[in-house]
């Protein structure tokens, strides 16, 4: 045994916005991002949220409304968050464990999450809408890379690169999120 644990996957789907300490994870457990889009980030909301009918919101908006994250397994999985700017201090986090719970909380608490703008109605229904977040004094930098990780020098099966290929197309019609 090396000590060295096992794969529990192929690859990973995932975002990167803190993006040198991230990759720097990465490395350091032997696996490799490989990039799909970058893109800006954007607020993640219940279509009758006070702010969805904004064009842009900032931090200075956000505030007073309850942020919304997925939980995480151990301690240094924030880096690997799934929300962006996951690192930032929020007034109000609530933390969940599925996406069903997540859609609750935004229409119950008026509360946001913050992500890429890619909305799959067909998960999550047509009552949450994604508005651009606006970079401020506070956050600067709401860039983004989408992309999956695998293990290092491992190629991905034939029915993970067909996968990965349809999340490229998929992709491909996200184009005006895309900076």
């Amino acid at each position: 045994m090396s000590g060295r644990s096992e794969a529990r996957s192929e690859y990973c789907i995932l975002t990167i916005s803190t993006e040198s300490l991230s990759k720097k994870l990465l490395r350091q457990k032997e696996l490799e991002f490989h990039h799909l889009k970058s893109c800006r980030a954007y607020v993640y909301l219940w279509k009758k949220h006070p702010l969805a009918d904004r064009t842009k919101i900032n931090f200075a908006d956000l505030k007073g409304y309850p942020c919304l994250s997925f939980e995480q397994g151990d301690e240094s999985s924030f880096y690997m968050a799934e929300e962006v700017l996951s690192t930032e201090d929020y007034d109000r986090v609530i933390k969940a464990c599925d996406r069903a719970t997540m859609l609750n909380l935004m229409k119950g608490l008026n509360g946001y999450t913050l992500c890429s703008g890619i909305i799959c109605e067909e998960l999550n229904g047509d009552d949450f809408v994604a508005v651009p977040f606006e970079d401020d004094r506070i956050q600067t930098d709401s860039s983004m890379e989408i992309g999956y990780i695998t293990g290092k020098h491992i190629s991905l099966s034939s029915i993970g690169q067909m996968y990965i290929d349809e999340i490229i197309k998929y992709l491909e019609n996200t184009a005006p999120l895309v900076f």
